[in-house]
């Protein structure tokens, strides 16, 4: 397998795993908890859902030939929630991610180095994937913080649980050491 092969499949596992990681916070909320924010300059979970599609949808549609900031896109509008219900949340999620894995999976290695633009700006099509691999999971983060907040101790652990590092540790390395990326485990642990 080639490096850029190897890049493009381990960066979709980063990203599956990061839109796990929201799905898993997500699904611990009640539904109106999706839409609180505590004071006008906070976003609800809805909000960032909103912007994260609304991201998606104008960096990913037609990557290659226009422009990631289209035109049709209205990123003001994305902060104003009209969304009213979790599966409008969870529809505007997958409208998103379907749209960028779409075209992740789209990509052939030599593409890679492609320029591509973002408001007039060029990036190599690596570069726009990394932008967004630090765009997404800090938005991500967000929801996962937010939600953790929400649920205070009800809250089920999307990662090692406190108190727990030890014993993690301690069944990772008495395992032979091994190549694989990280997230194969997650996936499984996590369902």
């Amino acid at each position: 397998m080639n490096a850029t092969t190897s890049y493009l499949e381990s960066v979709k596992k980063q990203f599956l795993y990061y839109k796990m990681l929201g799905e898993k916070a997500i699904e611990q909320l009640e539904p109106e908890q999706l839409f609180v924010s505590v004071n006008e300059d906070t976003n609800s979970i809805a909000v960032i859902v909103k912007h994260l599609a609304g991201n998606m949808l104008s960096r990913w549609t037609d990557f290659l030939t226009t422009d990631g900031e289209k035109e049709t896109r209205n990123r003001d509008g994305e902060f104003e929630n009209d969304l009213q219900t979790k599966e409008q949340v969870l529809t505007e999620w997958n409208t998103g991610w379907d749209c960028f894995l779409k075209a992740l999976d789209s990509l052939q290695p030599e593409q890679l180095s492609k320029i591509i633009y973002i408001r007039n700006e060029g990036h190599t099509v690596i570069e726009a994937i990394n932008r967004q691999l630090a765009h997404y999971p800090y938005h991500i983060g967000q929801i996962v913080f937010y939600a953790k907040q929400l649920k205070n101790s009800e809250w089920d652990s999307l990662s090692i649980p406190r108190n727990k590092s030890n014993s993690y540790n301690a069944d990772k390395f008495a395992k032979e050491k091994r190549i694989k990326n990280f997230t194969e485990e997650e996936f499984r642990r996590m369902k």
